[in-house]
């Protein structure tokens, strides 16, 4: 009930002054000789408690408001300013010179549509490296070209073109 006059504009510092006043009262041994007021005020301490305690002393409840505003702030601040994104992950796509143009191509399509930044690797004549994206991608050398993001091999084109259908290839690139 105090809550919602206060949502209805009765000003802040009054009602945290009715609130204190009402706490003083229940919380006063004055009159606890007496079996009936002892006993009211028992239960009002009690459902004071049960409620969370909305009757406190003006400190506390200042106190309270003071903790309410940092969160609110916390709150605010990172809902106002979004989380920096994480730079991409490397994407890298292993080719030889002239071994499968067109699916090199259509790879180039595919990652510059997308707006990922990859980078061309020439593997002629490279024995250790082609022999690494081979084992890695479990392919043969003429299956070349090959994407690799952030070190785990995609495949070809169409491994390609599954993952970008999936969402698999922006989870992996953009860690989301």
């Amino acid at each position: 009930m105090l809550d919602t006059m206060a949502e209805r504009g009765i000003a802040r510092p009054m009602l945290d002054t009715v609130k204190d006043a009402l706490y003083r009262v229940i919380t006063t041994p004055r009159g606890d000789s007496i079996a009936p007021v002892r006993i009211q005020k028992d239960l009002a301490r009690r459902l004071n408690v049960a409620l969370g305690s909305p009757l406190a002393t003006a400190a506390e409840l200042r106190k309270r408001r003071d903790a309410l505003a940092r969160l609110r702030a916390l709150r605010g601040s990172k809902d106002a300013a979004p989380a920096e994104k994480s730079e991409p992950a490397p994407v890298m796509v292993y080719f030889e010179k002239d071994r499968n143009a067109r699916e090199l191509a259509r790879i180039e399509e595919t990652l510059a549509a997308k707006k990922i930044a990859f980078t061309r690797l020439d593997v002629t004549g490279d024995e250790a490296t082609i022999e690494f994206v081979t084992r890695e991608a479990k392919c043969e050398q003429d299956e070349l070209p090959v994407v690799f993001v952030a070190g785990m091999a995609f495949g070809g084109f169409r491994a390609l073109v599954d993952a970008d259908v999936s969402g698999a290839l922006e989870k992996a690139v953009f860690r989301g």
